[in-house]
């Protein structure tokens, strides 16, 4: 992996150097805040004073230039408005090529300010980022908290950058009309289906995106994948070779992704009459629902890792395991064995390639159509998270063939056993694997770029400066020296454990991956135990259940929509994130049963509150996660994914076997205990969230 330093020194813009954010100046003064505290020679209210003074001047110095090259660029395209006017009424053909040149350059140079904005807010946060961990401070809720909500924020520019907006808009309308003799010419916001649109805007819009964070459908749902990005890809990463990417593969992976999905839900409406019927206690669903959990702790490691050499092998090795698992669960019933039916789903949780299908989308998928791949998966996901209890309120039948018994217990694990068959089979037949020394090696230069790449690639100045203004060559050996764990995670490849990978967590990251850990939690004690609680309260039927957990599940791509297309760009994330978190609770406090009569409308609409809150939360808490993630852990075995999988996987565990204990108090105490730690952990989530809430930007 290609040192953050290094990277930041290809993109550069060398007469814009002595405007960007002097990072290492900074980096020096937090190493010499804390020997100074560390003797005695300064206390915190001088050194948050100082500290402050200094950013302030920074930023400043960002904003003036900022806002310098905003009047160029907004000069530059009123005197072109003046040629456009007369060019539109003689209708010169010639002038107007030469027009839309102008334009285009204009918004090349409108890239490279974007890029330099992007550049200094990276920097802003890390510089932030590093006072807090090397000096133990709460320094960045207290700057930002002053700052960015003052009315003449100079923070905010930076963040928001909406004069730059306003030029953007701008150059898309003129050109539009500049193209409306070769035919429709789409403005950046328009989405049409037709109409090839300038690849200049394609750059300028995804680089605004990355500084505001608004967000489109796609872009909201990819958030679900767990795809760690590094927060400066490479331009070798920009460009996965199209020859390099095979669609049929990306295909099989999606494909085991749904059958997946679909074989952890089919079994929750009838796991309770299935343990019932082998002399356990219908509580015990739990625990056979959790057992692909808890096995999926391990196999996210051995699979993470051996995609390090291989995708076709894992994925085979998954298949053949899922195969063997439903077929011990459909034949715990003739064998009359709890036991072989809690093997089964431990071999389907053996079998978890989860970590495999993401490591694919994210070495092997072009970047172009990587967005959509990510989409894809979690689209996949949400699918078979409907269609497996909807399948199994179908298999609603009773016969055997020879020995072996066919029900609505038995059939869900004969079904996917020959769904993973056939899977099998096609995977054999029309994988093809990538070369991985072509797709996971840093290659060491790139010789052949278009114009557009080169323009991405060359945009943006280093943030390690020196204290005169000049670039540091030695930057990444004072790295080394600084003594941190942010100068380590700055200089150095994938972490190798994940005791390596924990260390790393910052304050923000703990708290996006407890509130991860907190949504997993409430939804699994929701969807598990509801075959158990409505046939206590309402004695309702395998098929009832099942229609009910469908409808669930086919929530989520009409609120994924919603909220990406709408809600994200309206709010800031963090704002989405903690209403969603009181609304999850909301959701818990009215899931009580408490003196009065329990009603189905009651269950209903509190899971239907947890539920959709707790789909929207993921979203936004996964955005949040991905930008205070550290870089060292956007690749590698143990990355930010294979984390935030192990928390939502560990909460799975913990509430299914909450709902197997709990069920040896009686079937009457289940609801109200096992929704207990949901609350008190919901509760502990949004304090730590307001805790933190200054550090989510």
């Amino acid at each position: 992996m290609v040192e953050f330093g290094k990277k930041l020194k290809e993109r550069q813009i060398q007469e814009w150097q002595r405007y960007y954010i002097n990072y290492k100046l900074m980096k020096k003064k937090v190493k010499q805040y804390a020997q100074q505290i560390e003797t005695g020679a300064l206390d915190r209210h001088r050194v948050l004073k100082d500290f402050s003074r200094m950013l302030d001047k920074q930023i400043e110095k960002i904003v003036l230039f900022l806002l310098e090259q905003q009047g160029i660029l907004a000069e530059r395209l009123a005197q072109l408005g003046e040629q456009h006017n007369s060019c539109k009424q003689q209708l010169d053909i010639a002038k107007i090529c030469e027009l839309k040149e102008a334009y285009r350059a204009v918004a090349q140079d409108l890239l490279k300010l974007l890029f330099f904005v992007e550049m200094n807010a990276i920097g802003l946060r890390k510089i932030l980022k590093k006072f807090d961990k090397r000096l133990g401070y709460r320094f960045t809720d207290y700057y930002v908290k002053t700052r960015a909500n003052h009315p003449y924020s100079q923070l905010q520019q930076v963040f928001k950058h909406v004069g730059i907006g306003a030029v953007v808009g701008a150059i898309s309308r003129n050109m539009g009309e500049l193209q409306v003799c070769q035919g429709s010419y789409p403005s950046i916001y328009d989405q049409p289906a037709l109409a090839p649109q300038d690849p200049i805007f394609d750059l300028i819009k995804a680089a605004a995106d990355r500084l505001t964070h608004s967000t489109n459908f796609l872009h909201f749902l990819a958030q679900h994948a767990l795809i760690m990005q590094e927060e400066l890809p490479t331009p070798d990463e920009e460009q996965i070779d199209d020859k390099k990417y095979h669609f049929m593969s990306l295909l099989l992976n999606l494909a085991n992704t749904f059958l997946y999905m679909v074989n952890t839900y089919i079994i929750v409406p009838t796991a309770d009459d299935y343990s019932v019927s082998l002399g356990a206690a219908a509580t015990v669903c739990g625990f056979v629902i959790g057992a692909m959990a808890i096995a999926q702790v391990f196999s996210s490691v051995y699979f993470s890792a051996w995609s390090n050499k291989s995708y076709f092998r894992p994925l085979i090795f998954s298949s053949i395991v899922l195969f063997i698992g439903n077929i011990l669960y459909a034949l715990a019933y003739d064998f009359n064995s709890i036991w072989v039916l809690l093997i089964g789903r431990l071999f389907c949780g053996f079998g978890s390639a989860r970590a495999v299908n993401r490591r694919y989308i994210s070495d092997c998928v072009p970047l172009k159509i990587r967005m959509q791949a990510s989409a894809g998966f979690v689209s996949a996901s949400a699918l078979g998270m409907a269609c497996g209890p909807a399948l199994a309120g179908l298999l609603q039948t009773d016969f055997k063939i020879y020995k072996f018994t066919f029900n609505q217990d038995t059939l869900p694990g004969w079904v996917m056993a020959v769904a993973w068959l056939l899977y099998l089979i096609w995977l054999w037949i029309s994988f093809k694997e990538p070369s991985h020394e072509e797709v996971l090696a840093v290659p060491q230069s790139v010789t052949e770029l278009t114009q557009d790449d080169a323009i991405e690639k060359g945009l943006s100045q280093p943030l390690l400066l020196s204290a005169n203004g000049t670039q540091d060559d030695d930057d990444d050996d004072s790295l080394e020296c600084d003594g941190s764990d942010e100068a380590v995670e700055e200089s150095r490849g994938p972490v190798t454990s994940i005791t390596s990978a924990y260390r790393l967590l910052t304050p923000p990251v703990k708290v996006q991956l407890l509130i991860y850990f907190m949504l997993k939690f409430a939804m699994e004690i929701l969807l598990s135990e509801s075959s158990v609680v409505t046939t206590y309260y309402f004695n309702w039927s395998t098929s009832t259940v099942a229609i009910f957990l469908a409808c669930l599940g086919l929530t989520v791509l009409p609120v994924n929509i919603l909220v990406g297309s709408y809600v994200s760009n309206m709010f800031e994330e963090r704002l989405i994130l903690l209403v969603s978190e009181i609304m999850v609770c909301i959701g818990i406090l009215l899931s009580f049963h408490i003196i009065i009569t329990y009603t189905v409308p009651q269950y209903v609409c509190s899971g239907l509150i947890m539920f959709v809150s707790a789909e929207v939360l993921e979203g936004v808490n996964l955005s949040l996660l991905s930008r205070v993630m550290p870089s060292r852990l956007s690749r590698g075995t143990y990355n930010g994914g294979l984390l935030s999988t192990e928390a939502g996987t560990l909460a799975r565990v913990v509430a299914d076997a909450a709902i197997t204990l709990v069920g040896y108090l009686g079937e009457s105490k289940l609801l109200n205990l096992t929704l207990l730690p949901s609350l008190l952990i919901c509760i502990t989530s949004i304090i730590a969230t307001c805790c933190t809430y200054n550090s989510l930007f």
